[in-house]
């Protein structure tokens, strides 16, 4: 067993090369260049042959009514983070145990912290490589991510116990996310440049896209769930996948050289889709019905992760390249603040506590997780973990179902 006090100071899989894209965005044909180098992420590519993509027509944005069949509708028309308020915990959830699961990815465990204590009190043995720790849609599993060969598995934790189950063999889940209907797990499995869709129980996969980029990790869907959006990191590109028919049907090459996109979230109105880049510096913005050309906007080195306040007024923003978190404010679209971890740090993945005062991320090359207030940006806790920290998960959440990711409750 470890422990660490809050307020401490903090003391191989090759893959890819970029390919050039074109697509096509409503009815203007645009050409994006090839950068010139890659810029990697936190483990080796070899290089891969590349195919040029044709380019694709975005529709027009499905009618309001025309929801994905079998999707819970928002509870606000206009509020897609409706039903993530503070403390509004499902009865699914309301026996599970209050904890902070970090999976350390280079030193093969799972810390698990007590939030109310900012302990580790348990540090469990997992496959090699853990990468994010993701809510089941039906919220009553814990799912570890491995997508390091031969160990690509995904492991569950039963939230009731806090016990590591047994492992599930996948193929390549760097990480995981569900369609709103619950029908399919989505395996992000960017070794292989596809996007499975499994059963979200046994994780069989029904079918899988070839997708025509590099590093495709993290994703959001649409308020009616027809469509999602994923973010390609070593490749540059954002790609618009029909949910339904899982066919690509637009494709973005970020104007950017060397980009490196990450996180993807959507405003709670639905208008508006952001994107962090932590080789551009910021978060992409753009209208994902339209699917045109994102705008950049510079929140600080490295940005990494998007967070929604519990009010649905913020967007928290961990720059994981100079070890601040940025606040954007969803009405105006602008910065409005910036907290910097005191001695620096590493801010990666995360999540906040059901009640919205704690925003918790992942120190990724400081081997430690921060705690932060989200009243005023202070630094809470500072906790030793095994090395390598990336997707935590706070649990419980509110919320109906998840979408995935370390996290995401709607």
């Amino acid at each position: 067993m470890e422990s660490s006090p809050p307020l401490i100071s903090p003391p191989p899989q090759p893959r890819r090369r970029r390919a050039c894209v074109t697509f096509l965005t409503t009815v203007v044909l645009v050409s994006s260049g090839c950068t010139a180098a890659e810029k990697g992420r936190d483990r080796p590519r070899t290089s891969a042959s590349t195919h040029h993509a044709p380019g694709v027509v975005t529709p027009a944005a499905p009618a309001a009514n025309a929801m994905l069949p079998g999707m819970p509708p928002p509870l606000k028309p206009d509020d897609l983070y409706a039903a993530i308020r503070p403390n509004a915990l499902s009865d699914k959830v309301k026996n599970h145990l209050y904890r902070v699961y970090v999976p350390n990815n280079e030193s093969d465990t799972l810390s698990v912290i007590d939030p109310t204590t900012y302990q580790v009190i348990e540090t469990v043995p997992v496959p090699h490589s853990p990468q994010h720790v993701v809510p089941s849609w039906d919220l009553s599993t814990l799912l570890i991510n491995t997508d390091t060969a031969p160990y690509d598995s995904i492991t569950p934790i039963d939230p009731t116990t806090g016990k590591v189950g047994t492992t599930i063999p996948v193929d390549d889940p760097y990480n995981l996310y569900f369609t709103p209907d619950g029908k399919y797990a989505m395996v992000m499995a960017e070794l292989r440049r596809k996007i499975h869709f499994a059963d979200p129980k046994t994780f069989q996969i029904h079918d899988s896209l070839d997708v025509d980029c590099e590093g495709v990790n993290h994703a959001d869907f649409s308020p009616d769930g027809r469509y999602f959006i994923a973010s390609c990191e070593f490749s540059g590109d954002l790609l618009k996948i029909d949910t339904e028919t899982h066919k690509l049907i637009g494709k973005i090459h970020l104007p950017h050289e060397g980009a490196g996109p990450q996180d993807v979230k959507i405003s709670p109105d639905g208008r508006t889709w952001y994107v962090a880049d932590m080789h551009a510096n910021g978060v992409w913005v753009f209208d994902g019905d339209k699917f045109t050309t994102p705008t950049l906007l510079p929140t600080g080195a490295g940005a990494h992760g998007l967070y929604p306040s519990r009010d649905s007024k913020y967007m928290y923003i961990s720059n994981r390249g100079e070890g601040s978190v940025s606040l954007l404010e969803f009405a105006t679209g602008k910065l409005v603040a910036k907290w910097n971890i005191p001695g620096g740090g590493s801010p990666d993945m995360g999540g906040l506590s059901p009640d919205g005062k704690v925003l918790w991320l992942s120190g990724r090359y400081h081997s430690e997780v921060y705690a932060i207030d989200t009243t005023d940006g202070h630094l809470i806790a500072r906790i030793r973990t095994g090395a390598g920290p990336h997707g935590l998960c706070v649990w419980p959440q509110p919320g109906r179902y998840s979408l995935g990711h370390t996290g995401i409750l709607r």
